[in-house]
């Protein structure tokens, strides 16, 4: 059974940093690509960041780059997103999702998601 578990979340300040986790079970992120989703309430869910599975490319959505760095432990199972200079537009549920690749942002291309966690950017 393939599990993704989201932690890390909660209230941060602008400008501040945060980082998310993303634990796997039943896959392992040598072998499927991880990506970062985020929906803020009355939005369409985004892309945030992917990280291949073998060679590790990363990618990330414009509004990100530069701030968020994702990461992964193969070791652990567990793929990480440092999350630096946010701004209250980053509050959103973040998802982590599985699919073979990174090969798309549409959603409907990752088959297993985790549950989602609160990031609230705010002073």
């Amino acid at each position: 059974q393939v599990q993704l578990v989201e932690s890390g979340g909660g209230l941060v300040r602008p400008g501040g940093s945060l980082t998310l986790s993303c634990e796997t079970s039943g896959i392992t992120s040598d072998y499927y690509g991880i990506g970062w989703f985020r929906q803020a309430p009355g939005k369409e869910r985004e892309g945030v960041s992917c990280i291949e599975p073998r060679d590790g490319n990363k990618y990330y959505k414009a509004f990100v780059k530069g701030r968020f760095t994702i990461s992964k432990d193969n070791a652990k199972n567990t793929v990480h997103l440092q999350m630096n200079s946010v701004q209250p537009e980053d509050t959103a549920v973040y998802y982590c999702a599985s699919a073979d690749d990174c090969g798309s942002w549409s959603p409907v291309y990752y088959d297993h998601w985790g549950q989602g966690i609160q990031v609230t950017v705010s002073s």
